[in-house]
C-alpha cells in the first residue's frame, strides 16, 4: 500500500489533478522546498492546502511541468527517497528547461506526512 500511494502521487503531478495530490497527503505534511526556488516558494510548507497553495500551485501556473521519477531507494517502510527529473516549459516564455531532483518522502498512515525536495534551482529561471 505505501508504494502504490508514492506512484499515486506522482501519477497525480502527471496529471496535474490537484484532487488526487491531495488525497496522497496526509493532514500534517510538511513541505520543504529547495531555498531559490523561483516565485519565493522555497521553505516550509503545512498541510496540503499550504502545499499546493503556497508552492505547487504557484509553481504549476508558472510552468507548465511534472517530476518524472526514475529511481525509487526505500529506508525501511515508511522512508523513501526518489530521483528523477523535472521536466517542462515556462509557460511565459515557452523555454524548456530540465532540473534533477531527489524527494525525501516520509510516509504515515498510508500518505505522504513529509516531502523534502532538493532541485537544482539555478535551471528553473533560465526557462
Amino acid at each position: 500500500m505505501i508504494s502504490k500511494t508514492v506512484d499515486r502521487l506522482y501519477e497525480a503531478f502527471a496529471a496535474g489533478d490537484a484532487a488526487a495530490l491531495s488525497a496522497t497527503l496526509h493532514p500534517d505534511l510538511v513541505l520543504r522546498v529547495s531555498d531559490g526556488m523561483p516565485m519565493g516558494v522555497g521553505g516550509e510548507h503545512h498541510g496540503p492546502r499550504g502545499a499546493l497553495g503556497g508552492c505547487w500551485g504557484v509553481i504549476f501556473g508558472a510552468y507548465d511541468t511534472r517530476p518524472v521519477p526514475e529511481e525509487q531507494v526505500w529506508a525501511g517502510d515508511d522512508r523513501v527517497v526518489v530521483f528523477g527529473h523535472y521536466r517542462g516549459v515556462s509557460r511565459a516564455t515557452g523555454q524548456p528547461f530540465e532540473a534533477a531532483f531527489a524527494h525525501d518522502l516520509k510516509l504515515r498512515d498510508g500518505l505522504i506526512a513529509g516531502f523534502t525536495q532538493i532541485t537544482d534551482t539555478a535551471r528553473w529561471p533560465r526557462a
